[in-house]
């Protein structure tokens, strides 16, 4: 099943997207909620971030050979991380699917995509066990983890080279039913395919962060664990646009802009 946001008409909504159209539902997609005999066509309405987290989590170091890669290209040796890294992203870089990345003045041209597998808690839990710690998953959307690298060098907390506005797209929708060992993440630049990897391919999988997460501190419904990400990103510049697909759960489109003076 597919939750999506959307706005039509001056109004936002939630529904469920079925082929080419959206049946819009009542409720609490985390609780109760039924369809209504609203429908709207997908390609009529504007597809909105698909859950505003209470609490927007994120995996560093995650793939073996992105931070081998990363380590490779500033000289050292890599670090491979022994347990479970978590970090946090700010709401307000969050955008939605089709709308723009902005590169703020100032930045330089080590502008770089993450393709990120995001998953998305649908029930409070707190000491999960690995066994059991899917149970408390509602399902997964994908993130844009933009990055601007020498920012990120340079800073401490990552507060501008990770969180400037605009800088985490997410979306286009929540799919609940996808099977994570069958993905594969795929991004392409402007139509042109430049990383494509096994999305379940992680250091630490989903059952490992959720179990040492939840030893520590509550998660929440709504709150997103984006995953981290493979491969090396080539510089992005205004006008390119950056799709991230993931089998079975869809693809994320956003086009990267320059501020304006």
């Amino acid at each position: 099943m597919r939750w999506i946001k959307f706005t039509t008409g001056g109004k936002t909504r939630h529904g469920i997207v079925e082929d080419d159209r959206i049946i819009e539902t009542s409720g609490d997609m985390f609780g109760e909620w039924s369809k209504t005999s609203a429908t709207h066509a997908l390609a009529d309405v504007k597809i909105e971030i698909p859950v505003w987290p209470p609490t927007f989590y994120c995996i560093g170091m995650n793939y073996v050979k992105h931070l081998t890669e990363a380590a490779n290209a500033r000289g050292e040796v890599p670090a491979v991380p022994d347990r479970p890294q978590v970090g946090y992203r700010a709401h307000n870089a969050l955008i939605a699917h089709d709308e723009d990345v902005v590169i703020p003045r100032g930045a330089t041209e080590k502008i770089h995509y993450e393709g990120e597998l995001a998953v998305v808690i649908g029930k409070k839990a707190k000491h999960l066990s690995e066994a059991d710690a899917m149970s408390c998953v509602f399902g997964y959307t994908i993130g844009n983890d933009v990055s601007e690298r020498t920012w990120q060098r340079a800073d401490q907390g990552l507060w501008r080279a990770k969180n400037a506005d605009t800088f985490k797209p997410m979306g286009p929708w929540i799919e609940t039913e996808a099977d994570v060992e069958k993905m594969q993440t795929t991004v392409c630049v402007n139509g042109k395919q430049t990383v494509s990897f096994r999305t379940n391919d992680m250091l630490f999988k989903i059952p490992q962060f959720i179990a040492e997460m939840t030893r520590y501190f509550t998660l929440w419904p709504g709150d997103v664990i984006w995953m981290g990400t493979d491969g090396q990103s080539p510089d992005i510049k205004a006008g390119d646009v950056v799709e991230i697909g993931i089998s079975g759960v869809g693809t994320l489109r956003n086009r990267f802009v320059a501020e304006q003076t």
